[in-house]
C-alpha cells in the first residue's frame, strides 16, 4: 500500500522500522502522510486513518485559512525572516525588484503585469536572499560539526524544509525559509548537515542535534 483515498483525501503511506503509526500534515500544501511500521497491515493503517478523519479535516481547513492565495498587490501582507509586512506595489519601465523600507516591500513591477509574474519577482528576491545567507551558516557549521558540503541550492519544496544526499555531500533548501525566523533557517542547514554524520533519523541522528543545537525540537515545533 503507497497511498489511499479517503473520501475526497489522498493520504500517502510510508513504511519503515519504526515501533508507532504516526500522521503528518504539512502545513505548506495540506499533503496528508501516514508513517507505518514496515509490517503494519493494510487494514489497520485503513483503521488508523478512518479514526484520524475528523483531525485530519480540521487541520487542513486550520491550514487554509492561515494560508490565503496571494495576489501580489498592494496593501498585502508578507513575511519576510519571520516578519509581517505590507506589499507596495509600484510600476516602473526600468528593472524589476524587490525593497525593503522600514515595515513596507516595494516591489517594482511592470504595469499590466499578472499575479504570476508578481509573484515570480518576488521569488527571486527571496531566493536571492537565501543564498547570501546560506552559504554563512554552511561555513560555520561545517566546522563546528566537522563535514564538508560540495553543493547546496534552494527550491521550493512542498513537503520538506530541506534534504540531504549524503552520498553526493548535496543539500536542498525550501524557498519558503526566507520567510521563516533565520534561526528556522540555521536549524535547517544544521539538520541537513548532521545527515552527512548520520543517513537516518535513529537516536544517533538525534544525539548529534542535542549535541550541536540544543535547543532544537523548540524550532522544529515553529515550523511544524
Amino acid at each position: 500500500m503507497k497511498n489511499i483515498r479517503i473520501e475526497d483525501i489522498e493520504i500517502e503511506v510510508i513504511r519503515k522500522n519504526i515501533k508507532n503509526i504516526y500522521i503528518t500534515i504539512y502545513k505548506l500544501d495540506g499533503k496528508v502522510q501516514i508513517t507505518a511500521p514496515r509490517r503494519t497491515r493494510d487494514e489497520e493503517i485503513w483503521d488508523f486513518a478512518l479514526s484520524k478523519l475528523a483531525w485530519i479535516k480540521r487541520h487542513r481547513s486550520k491550514y487554509q485559512e492561515v494560508q490565503p492565495v496571494k495576489e501580489y498587490v498592494s496593501g498585502e501582507k508578507h513575511l519576510f525572516k519571520g516578519q509581517e509586512y505590507l506589499l507596495n506595489v509600484i510600476y516602473t519601465d526600468k528593472k524589476q525588484k524587490v525593497e525593503i523600507h522600514n515595515n513596507q516591500i516595494d516591489l517594482y513591477i511592470k504595469e499590466g503585469s499578472t499575479r504570476e509574474q508578481r509573484e515570480r519577482v518576488m521569488r527571486e528576491w527571496y531566493r536571492s536572499w537565501l543564498k547570501e545567507e546560506i552559504p554563512k551558516l554552511i561555513e560555520k557549521w561545517e566546522q563546528i560539526i566537522g563535514v564538508k558540503v560540495d553543493f547546496f541550492g534552494v527550491k521550493l519544496m512542498k513537503t520538506r524544509w530541506g534534504t540531504c544526499n549524503p552520498d553526493t555531500k548535496r543539500i536542498w533548501i525550501n524557498l519558503e525559509l526566507a520567510k521563516r525566523k533565520p534561526r528556522c533557517l540555521e536549524y535547517i542547514v544544521v539538520h541537513e548537515l548532521v545527515h552527512l554524520l548520520e543517513r537516518y533519523h535513529n537516536k544517533r541522528f538525534y544525539a548529534y542535534m542535542d549535541q550541536y543545537l540544543p535547543h532544537w525540537k523548540e524550532i522544529r515545533k515553529e515550523l511544524k
